[in-house]
């Protein structure tokens, strides 16, 4: 049983701007682009999910428009990007260090931007999402955000809460990027299918 996860294209925003939960835009061509490869990889009667925000579901709905053969996409506010709370729409940069630090100091359970989701709050929906696709028992593609991504990362691997900030998944990941999770008779592994069709 398969997984894809698609990241969406670039967003159009500033650079560096902390935008989790953020309903931004994103480029047009690259989310055409991005879409078009993941059309052309699936495999037929694969169910579409993605988040509501507009930057996946403006590819997720290129996907459908493209594989028509494929069940309508499904909307899952649980594939979203991690809520940022105050922080949301400032640059990275000028977020005060010791408001980051108190951050991943306590990484579980701290709400960054002081009412934003905590990593315990957003690993439990990610991983909701995580076992209804897994009861259903049948391939699926989710088109999401990096977060999510790097949640399911975690969770392929059996772990529901990282023990700490430098547990989280690090690896470069590129707007446009995409993956492939494959269960194999109750065991998980993740394998990257190497590929992006960001810009």
């Amino acid at each position: 049983m398969k997984l894809w996860l698609q990241r969406h294209a670039p967003v159009l925003c500033a650079p560096g701007l902390c935008y989790g939960a953020t309903d931004h835009a994103a480029e047009d061509a690259a989310t055409q682009a991005a879409a078009a490869a993941l059309a052309a990889e699936l495999p037929a009667g694969v169910a579409l999910w993605s988040s509501p925000l507009v930057r996946c579901l403006a590819l997720a709905q290129e996907v459908a428009a493209l594989r028509p053969d494929l069940p309508p996409v499904r909307i899952d506010a649980r594939l979203a990007e991690m809520d940022f709370g105050a922080w949301e729409g400032q640059p990275w940069r000028a977020i005060a260090r010791g408001e980051f630090d108190a951050w991943t100091a306590d990484f579980a359970d701290a709400r960054p931007g002081g009412h934003g989701e905590s990593t315990r709050q957003f690993m439990a929906r990610v991983a909701g999402a995580w076992d209804d696709w897994r009861a259903v028992g049948a391939d699926a593609a989710w088109v999401t955000h990096s977060g999510v991504m790097r949640a399911v990362e975690l969770i392929a691997r059996g772990v529901r809460v990282p023990a700490s900030a430098a547990d989280w998944p690090s690896a470069p990941m590129a707007f446009g990027a995409r993956h492939c999770v494959e269960i194999d008779t109750g065991a998980t592994h993740a394998e990257s299918a190497g590929r992006s069709a960001a810009s």
